[in-house]
C-alpha cells in the first residue's frame, strides 16, 4: 500500500500544539536575546525532514533549549490562519523588521500574495530562534538574518527515486515520474517567486551529498558548523557532538 507525504511527518496538529507550548513557555515581557535558526534546502526526495528531525535532537541537547521544525504544511498554516499567526507570532520578532529585511534584500518579492505572505512569517519565525526551517525558500528569504544558517542536501536522480519508492512504498516507474515532475515544479515555482537560482552553493553554508553521506552524519556536521560558528559562547552549554567523540576514543 503506497503511502504519502503526510503519513511520514508527524501529524501538523500535533506539531502546531508542541510548538505552541514551547512558544507559551519561553515568552516573556522583555525581548530575548538573538538565538540561532536554521534553514534546510534540499532536492525533491532528499531527506530533508529526517536531517531537521536529527538535527532537532543535536541542538536541544546542546542548547537545552527547545527547537521546532517547520516544514511547508506548518509554515503555510501559521501563514494562511489569521487567529493561529496572531497566537504564534504575536510576541515573536518584530515585523517591522522582518518587512525591512524583505524590502532590503528582494526590493518586490513576489506577484504571488500568498507566497509573499507566507516568507514574511518565515523570516519571522526565523528571527526568533530555535527554529529549523525545511524548504519553502528559507535559504534566500533569510539569507540576510544575522543569525541563520543555511544547508543544502543533494544527490543523484536514482538515488532519490530510489529513496522515495522506499518511503512511500511507491513502484520505481511512478517514483521516477514523481521525482522529475516535482523537481521541474518547485525549482521553478521557487525561482520564479524568489528571482533567484535557489541551487546556487552561494547561499548555503554548507551543501551535502544525501547519496554519499547519512543523515546522522549530515546532522552531526550542520550542528558543528552551528555551534562552532555562533558567536554567543553561553548559549550552547553542552557539546554532544564532543562527548560522542571522547567516548569512541
Amino acid at each position: 500500500m503506497t503511502k504519502n507525504f503526510d503519513s511520514l511527518i508527524p501529524s501538523i496538529e500535533t506539531r502546531e500544539s508542541g510548538w505552541m507550548r514551547i512558544r507559551e513557555r519561553l515568552a516573556t515581557p522583555h525581548q530575548t536575546p538573538a538565538h540561532p535558526s536554521v534553514t534546510i534546502s534540499r532536492q525533491y526526495g532528499c531527506e530533508g525532514y529526517s536531517l531537521g528531525q536529527r538535527l532537532k535532537g543535536l541542538l536541544e541537547e546542546a542548547s537545552g533549549q527547545p527547537w521546532t521544525v517547520f516544514d511547508k504544511a506548518l509554515v503555510d498554516k501559521v501563514a494562511s490562519d489569521e487567529s493561529l499567526s496572531r497566537q504564534l507570532l504575536g510576541h515573536l520578532g518584530d515585523e517591522s523588521h522582518a518587512q525591512d529585511v524583505l524590502r532590503t534584500h528582494f526590493g518586490h518579492l513576489t506577484h504571488d500574495d500568498a507566497y509573499a505572505k507566507v516568507v514574511k512569517h518565515l523570516v519571522q519565525i526565523a528571527m526568533a530562534g530555535c527554529a529549523i526551517i525545511v524548504g519553502r525558500g528559507g535559504a534566500v528569504a533569510c539569507q540576510d538574518l544575522k543569525n541563520c544558517f543555511h544547508f543544502r542536501l543533494e544527490g543523484s536522480f536514482d538515488f532519490r527515486v530510489a529513496t522515495l519508492a522506499r518511503r512511500l512504498d511507491l513502484p520505481l516507474a511512478e517514483a521516477e515520474k514523481l521525482v522529475r515532475t516535482q523537481s521541474k515544479l518547485r525549482e521553478k515555482f521557487i525561482s520564479e517567486c524568489l528571482h533567484t537560482d535557489i541551487t546556487s552553493s552561494r547561499w548555503y553554508d554548507g551543501v551535502f551529498n544525501n547519496e554519499r553521506q547519512s543523515i546522522d552524519t549530515i546532522a552531526q556536521a550542520c550542528a558543528r558548523i552551528v555551534i562552532s560558528g555562533w558567536p554567543d559562547r553561553t548559549f550552547f552549554k553542552h557539546d554532544p557532538l564532543h562527548a560522542a567523540l571522547v567516548t569512541r576514543s
